[in-house]
């Protein structure tokens, strides 16, 4: 049980430094769609690349952050059964455990094997933005799909330990 409370930590510690990384990134965009806003509206001034880039560190915010979203349970879950009067906190832990184990990880793992053509082809032809002026080497955005189902595998063993070891204690 010790052992297995110790790795959980070990992944929350590492899910919680990533979140606290990306968390900055959201800095970062508005700082970049407030300079783009004022280039295009003050100074008529747009840019195609920077406004890739804008929706490019979305979607970084939005896939790296989903591991540290599991870790504080902040994800998106139907709650008119699981915060209902009839469920306590064992079967509540039996569902996420189930949930995880029959949701949650093979989805990953699906994610995170079917990404890796799309991310080839993407690689090997040197895909880029279909617009003029726009960022080449879309195979890098593209990479973080699998890094982000990475991530989200991890804190998901990690969460289905944490209820693996309250069902245990509790029985």
């Amino acid at each position: 049980m010790n052992l297995l409370a110790k790795f959980t930590t070990i992944i929350d510690r590492f899910t919680e430094s990533v979140g606290k990384i990306v968390s900055w990134l959201v800095l970062f965009l508005v700082i970049l769609v407030s300079y783009d806003v004022t280039m295009r509206y003050l100074f008529q001034s747009g840019s195609i690349a920077l406004q890739e880039l804008e929706w490019h560190i979305f979607s970084l915010i939005f896939l790296l952050g989903s591991a540290y979203t599991l870790k504080h349970d902040s994800h998106v879950r139907l709650d008119l059964v699981y915060q209902s009067r009839f469920m306590n906190d064992y079967k509540r832990a039996w569902v996420n455990f189930l949930g995880s184990l029959f949701f949650l990880i093979p989805f990953c793992i699906l994610v995170i094997v079917s990404s890796w053509p799309f991310i080839n082809l993407s690689y090997i032809h040197l895909e880029g933005s279909p617009d003029p002026g726009g960022l080449p080497y879309r195979w890098i955005i593209k990479s973080a799909i699998p890094l982000s189902f990475v991530l989200l595998l991890l804190q998901g063993v990690s969460y289905m330990t944490k209820n693996l070891i309250q069902i245990l204690e509790k029985e």
